[in-house]
């Protein structure tokens, strides 16, 4: 199973960084290049634990919907969402703030399991990890300049 783990840090307190990446609204701004809306469950505001949205995206040209599930969380340090429903075999994407100097860094870890078998993990190698770790450093950087902006 593949990790994809991803830092960065934002000059902003860690309780906007914390509120911006579980703020239904921001991540369908932060992800315009796969045209993401949320269709189902919260489809507005702040997620909390226990808390399920169904996401409708483009992604590698497929229209595709995925439900995920906030199953943990520490404000405002970390929160963990598992895929319910999806392309993915399963995935836990653990989302962690840790407060450093006057900002942030923020760290992603993605763990995902393609689906698919043997198919799946040939899909890794030659795309999937990479197209899966552009779109998370592409949604931390366009969050990096949302909350340096708010701060």
């Amino acid at each position: 199973m593949p990790v994809i783990v991803h830092e960065i840090y934002i000059e902003a307190p860690i309780e906007v960084c914390f509120d911006l990446a579980r703020n239904v609204e921001v991540h369908t701004e932060t992800t315009l290049n796969t045209k993401e809306r949320a269709v189902g469950g919260v489809t507005t505001g702040l997620m909390e634990k226990g808390d399920s949205v169904t996401w409708e995206a483009t992604h590698l040209g497929v229209k595709q919907k995925l439900t995920a599930k906030i199953i943990k969380m520490e404000r405002p340090h970390s929160f963990t969402d598992t895929m319910v429903t999806g392309a993915f075999h399963s995935f836990t994407h653990t989302h962690e703030f840790i407060k450093s100097g006057a900002g942030t860094i923020m760290r992603d870890n993605f763990d995902y399991k393609s689906p698919l078998g043997i198919v799946g993990k040939v899909a890794d190698k030659l795309f999937l990890e990479k197209y899966m770790t552009a779109f998370i450093t592409n949604r931390a950087i366009e969050l990096k300049k949302m909350a340096e902006k708010k701060k």
